[in-house]
């Protein structure tokens, strides 16, 4: 049954987060400071803290400005990696928050597969649907990226052993087989993936993701097929003919490896980001993504959209797939990150027939569901697309200033929306421009071989581009 909107939207006061000119940069230590490396150093002591970077207070981190535990305020362009919506502390949020409904939520936290509370449709409703990717009227809610990807897989796992078996249930064979990890029930089926990509850490995930070493080495994995993304060469509008041949051939390999992979182990689903961002920042054009869908539909394939990164509204747009002018739309689009909570949208016909087949203790989180309605209203309020769409021009500009008057350190500048990122020569000047913006006020990330990434909130305006843009070219 379709859910609609039935109840008023929550009037939140309209609230303006302080301006860059209001609250200065202000490093007053090294960072991390000694505060910081006290604190990991004992925490050291517990757990692994090589990727630490340094500890925040939270309490005294607003918009978009996070403060260390040494008092040191820094212009955050990177949000958790990506995860920050509209900013450290905004007000709509933390009213959201101390509503009865979401304390009850915090303190009872419900099975949601099971027990649903009584306001479960109705936030359903408003978080998710409306702002659905368009083609979609069903959406699964997860506790994280990895999990919403690991339960589209399944799902389509699911329904290309039902239309194999013409869409009965699955008979007693199939059952007492998948007890011993053995076919039929554990059929040997595929998904594809591409390299640079990255879709999460458990098993199922990270058999699909292939950008770190790191994250994949000693771990046991699926025998998935992985094909080459198209890396486009740059300045895009001086490349055009070299670009086209290059996704063409892309699409050329993952139509051959269909057919190499359909004798002995069938693909049933293959999973791209719209932009592989932990991957390095790398873009495809919409003429690329419409071949893929093609080519899936030609072979029974479910088409899933990974969009935990670029979901939420960064690239201007809240659904970056939406942009690819598809015939049709995909079959799942994954999200998290921004979106508070994650899940996946998907079409009816992927819905498992049975119960408990996507499921576990949570389902998500009611009380993060709570603040993703919140974050919709506000970015709907204050025109946040909008905001993110002009302070990428801003930051485009800048960039593309800095590339033409330093090409030796600047190079294949891309984005969309404040979804940015560029190369620079080599790895070590990389860690090294980071670590020198961050002593000076500013965090950013990085991603692939040698990229720099930004991932500002959706409140990042005209301000903060300055402060970031000056900052940069002093520390170039």
């Amino acid at each position: 049954m379709a859910l609609r909107n039935i109840v008023p939207k929550l009037m939140l006061p309209s609230i303006r987060l302080s301006s860059a000119a209001a609250i200065p940069k202000l490093v007053t230590s090294s960072v991390p400071g000694p505060k910081s490396q006290q604190m990991k150093e004992k925490l050291g002591t517990i757990q692994n803290t090589e990727a630490v970077n340094f500890f925040v207070d939270y309490e005294k981190s607003q918009g978009n400005y996070i403060v260390d535990v040494d008092g040191n305020r820094i212009l955050d362009a990177f949000t958790q990696i990506s995860s920050i919506p509209i900013g450290y502390n905004h007000p709509a949020l933390i009213e959201a928050v101390q509503s009865k409904s979401a304390v009850t939520a915090s303190v009872n936290r419900p099975a949601l597969g099971m027990f649903p509370p009584a306001d479960f449709i109705d936030s359903v409703d408003d978080a998710f649907l409306s702002i659905a990717p368009k083609g979609f009227s069903h959406v699964q809610q997860m506790a994280c990226g990895t999990c919403a990807v690991e339960n589209a897989l399944k799902c389509a796992f699911f329904k290309y052993r039902n239309d194999e078996r013409g869409g009965s249930e699955p008979v007693e064979v199939d059952m007492t087989s998948c007890m011993n990890n053995e076919a039929p029930g554990s059929p040997s089926l595929a998904a594809m993936s591409f390299k640079s990509g990255f879709h999460g850490r458990t098993l199922g995930s990270l058999s699909l993701t292939r950008t770190k070493p790191i994250h994949k080495v000693d771990v046991p994995a699926f025998d998935w097929p992985c094909v080459d993304f198209p890396i486009l060469k740059y300045p895009l509008e001086e490349n055009v003919a070299d670009n086209e041949k290059i996704e063409k051939e892309c699409l050329a390999k993952v139509e051959e490896t269909f057919h190499k992979w359909k004798s002995s182990k069938p693909i049933a689903a293959l999973i791209v980001e719209p932009i592989q961002a932990e991957g390095g920042d790398n873009h495809a054009s919409p003429h690329f993504f419409q071949g893929l869908q093609k080519i899936c539909k030609e072979h029974n394939c479910a088409f899933i959209i990974d969009e935990v990164q670029t979901g939420g509204g960064p690239t201007g747009q809240m659904w970056a797939h939406e942009t690819w002018n598809l015939p049709t739309p995909p079959d799942f689009v994954t999200f998290s990150k921004k979106m508070h909570i994650a899940g996946f949208y998907y079409q009816k016909s992927f819905e498992p027939k049975q119960g408990y087949r996507v499921f576990n203790t949570w389902v998500g989180d009611p009380l993060r569901l709570s603040l993703l309605k919140t974050t919709v209203q506000v970015i709907k309020r204050d025109s946040l697309l909008d905001l993110a769409k002009k302070s990428g021009n801003i930051l485009m500009d800048g960039l593309n200033h800095l590339q033409a008057s330093k090409p030796n350190m600047i190079s294949r500048l891309r984005g969309m929306g404040t979804f940015i990122a560029f190369d620079l020569p080599s790895e070590e000047l990389r860690g090294k421009l980071i670590n020198d913006m961050l002593q000076k006020g500013v965090l950013i990330g990085g991603c692939g071989k040698t990229a720099i990434r930004l991932r500002p909130s959706l409140i990042f305006d005209k301000n903060e581009c300055e402060i970031f843009l000056s900052t940069l070219e002093k520390c170039l």
